[in-house]
C-alpha cells in the first residue's frame, strides 16, 4: 500500500489499493474500475448519514451503470460489518472494509473530527472520481449524503454531455 506523499489533486493517479468486501472477497482499484470510478469514503456502518449516503449510492445503481461508473465504498469495520450493514438496508453498492484505515489515510480520508465538543480521529466524508485510466477528475471535501448520489450523476451526465 503507498503511503500518501502529498495531498492528492485533480489530476493525480489514484492509489492502488487491496481491501475485502461483506463476503471476504479480495478487490483492487484496478479490479473496480469502470469508465469512471467513484470511491466514497463513509465514517461508520449503520449511522444515520452513512446510512442516507449509501442508500442513495445503491438505489442510483443502475443510473451508475448506464454512465459505465463502479461505485465502491470504504470504511472502517470489517466484513461482518459490512454484512450486517448491507443486510440490514438492503444495499447492494460495493462497500470494502479498511480495518486499519490505511487506504482511507493513503487517501487523506483520516483524520481529526470533532463531534459534540469532543476530537477523535476517524474517516472524514470524502468522494473521489477517476477517469478510466484512474487519474483523478474530481474531489468532494464536503459531502452532503442525501443529495451526494445525485450531485456526482449530475457530475457524470455533465462530462458525457462534453464528449
Amino acid at each position: 500500500m503507498p503511503k500518501l506523499r502529498e495531498k492528492l489533486s485533480v489530476g493525480s493517479k489514484a492509489p492502488s489499493f487491496r481491501l475485502k468486501d461483506k463476503n471476504g472477497n479480495q478487490h483492487t482499484l484496478a479490479s473496480i474500475k469502470g469508465r469512471y470510478t467513484v470511491i466514497y469514503f463513509y465514517p461508520r456502518d449503520n449511522t444515520p448519514g452513512c446510512t442516507v449516503e449509501s442508500k442513495s449510492f445503491s438505489d442510483a445503481l443502475a443510473k451508475f451503470d448506464k454512465l459505465g461508473a463502479s461505485i465502491v465504498g470504504i470504511s472502517g469495520g470489517d466484513e461482518k460489518s459490512k454484512q450486517k450493514f448491507c443486510d440490514r438496508h438492503k444495499l447492494n453498492v460495493l462497500l470494502l472494509s479498511d480495518p486499519e484505515f490505511q487506504v482511507a489515510t493513503c487517501y487523506g480520508s483520516f483524520g481529526e473530527k470533532h463531534f459534540m465538543g469532543r476530537k477523535f480521529k476517524g474517516i472524514l466524508r470524502k468522494t473521489f472520481v477517476t477517469d478510466s485510466n484512474l487519474k483523478i477528475i474530481k474531489i468532494y471535501e464536503k459531502v452532503t449524503p442525501a443529495s451526494h448520489a445525485a450531485e456526482i450523476l449530475g457530475l457524470l451526465n455533465a462530462l458525457e454531455s462534453k464528449e
